[in-house]
């Protein structure tokens, strides 16, 4: 709060009415909360809510809003499988549908804990250098509670994002459309889920 008092010229320094005027003027304008409330729930990252983690989004261009494709197993057969088996492998009779021709994908809307976490990943995939310990350490900020995610160099201008966890339908969109993990220029990156 500020001192009102200074400004008031000396003879009317002791009107009663008149410094109770001024007082509730200047509380009604006082930009003190706004100003609090500015930095909180929109400029403070840690703790902006719905609002400011949307104009942040905006600031670092990823949206709350994500498409996930279906991560959905189908038929397949043994020599379509990687050298080390993963989640999303080809599975045999009697344990996946056949390929139908159509891809499903649904939109998601991330909840503001899990969208907060992105948006910082995508600012720090915004400056990175993409070399393999800096986007590591991106991965275990993002999933570090969730288990081991890493890079792998898989040789031959190919890399791989490597999930030692399944991913939840928010995490899966993150991975496939956010557009925040980084790769390197001319680089053929694979997402891989061991679960």
């Amino acid at each position: 709060m500020q001192n009102v008092a200074a400004t008031v010229l000396a003879q009317y320094a002791a009107s009663p009415r008149l410094n109770a005027l001024i007082g509730s003027f200047n509380e009604a304008v006082s930009p003190d909360k706004f100003v609090d409330d500015f930095y909180d729930l929109i400029w403070n990252i840690e703790t902006a809510e719905t609002y400011g983690l949307d104009m942040w989004g905006k600031i670092v261009d990823v949206s709350r809003r994500l498409t996930v494709d279906d991560d959905f197993n189908y038929l397949g057969f043994s020599e379509a499988r990687l050298d080390t088996p993963t989640r999303t492998d080809p599975r045999p009779f009697d344990q996946a549908p056949f390929y139908s021709g159509e891809s499903t994908t649904q939109t998601i809307e991330l909840a503001d804990p899990i969208y907060r976490r992105l948006i910082m990943m995508k600012a720090m995939s915004n400056i990175t250098d993409c070399s393999i310990p800096n986007i590591n350490r991106m991965l275990r900020y993002m999933f570090g509670d969730r288990g081991r995610a890493y890079i792998q160099n898989d040789g031959g201008m190919k890399m791989s994002y490597v999930f030692e966890f399944e991913l939840s339908t928010a995490e899966l969109a993150i991975v496939q459309s956010s557009g925040a993990l980084p790769a390197p220029p001319g680089i053929n990156v694979s997402i891989i889920q061991k679960a």
